[in-house]
């Protein structure tokens, strides 16, 4: 015979397991630690300053 299972049980342990795989994407898609973003982040600024240096000035 088959295995009785309770379905309010099986139901919470579906739904847990989707929180926690939506939270491991999160977890990969933001969770950069601190250093990771500043470097980042100063990286993006110097890309900018240096296109912003190369640009014609329309109005002499």
């Amino acid at each position: 015979m088959g295995e009785i299972v309770n379905l309010n049980r099986a139901r919470k342990a579906k739904a847990r397991a989707e929180k926690e795989a939506k939270a491991d994407a999160n977890r990969i898609a933001f969770g950069l630690p601190k250093a990771e973003k500043q470097a980042v982040r100063r990286e993006r600024e110097r890309e900018t300053e240096r296109l912003d240096g190369k640009k014609l000035d329309p109005n002499p």
